[in-house]
This record gives C-alpha cells, structure tokens and sequence, in this order.
C-alpha cells in the first residue's frame, strides 16, 4: 500500500510539473508547500473520515442513539471546518510563491490528475 501511494504521489509530481510549467524557482518554493498542505490533508481525510466512517456502519447506525448521532454530525462538520481553513491558508501561502493564474491552473491539474487515475482504476478493474 505504501509503495502504491508513493507511486501515485511521483506521477502526481511529475503531472503538476508538466502541467504548471514551474520555473525552477517556482518549484524550489512551492514542492515544500505543496507536500505540507498534501500530508496534512491526508492525514485528516483518511484518519479522521476513516474514524467516523467505523462508527457509520449501517448496525452501528441502527443502534445509535440522537445525542450519539448529534456528535458524530459535529465531530464530522468540525472536520470539514478544518479541511476548509486548511485550504485557506495553503491558498494564501501559495500566493506568496506562485501567481494566482497557476494557483488556478493547479487546481484544474489536480481534479484533472484525480479523473485520470479514477479513469485508470476503473479500467483495470473491467479487464479482470
């Protein structure tokens, strides 16, 4: 599992270079900015979500009492607050390294690099 991130993560690399055509500059500043706000993101995404997606089991649901539910929905809301002011910020540094065109453009790369492996994904897993 650890090898395929690490895979995932150099095409990603290599994809964002490609499409954000960074000076060399640009990339000194903005790789170390990229892999914070990346690691923190994940970190967020996938211990917290996995947490709350444990308790979200379809028995466990059933058998959750309101106030139970009631937090679980805060601890949830609270997490996407942290993932919106983690963007922010990585936004408002990004802007201090990069111009606001390829902030743009890196976004698009982004959603555009995400397609292309669901796309991939998907496509191994009809040829089986």
């Amino acid at each position: 599992m650890k090898d395929k991130k690490e895979q995932i993560k150099a095409l990603k690399v290599a994809f964002l270079t490609t499409e954000l055509d960074l000076t060399t500059k640009e990339a000194e500043k903005f790789w170390p900015v990229y892999n914070t706000f990346d690691d923190k993101q994940f970190e967020i995404r996938h211990l917290k979500m996995k947490a709350y997606k444990q308790r979200m089991g379809e028995a466990d649901l059933n058998r959750m009492t309101e106030s139970q539910a009631v937090l679980l929905l805060t601890q949830m809301e609270n997490t996407d607050e942290e993932l919106f002011l983690l963007r922010k910020n990585y936004t408002k540094n990004l802007r201090k390294v990069l111009p606001a065109v390829k902030i743009i453009k890196l976004r698009i790369s982004e959603e555009g690099f995400n397609r292309k492996l669901l796309h991939q994904y998907r496509d191994r897993g009809n040829r089986k």
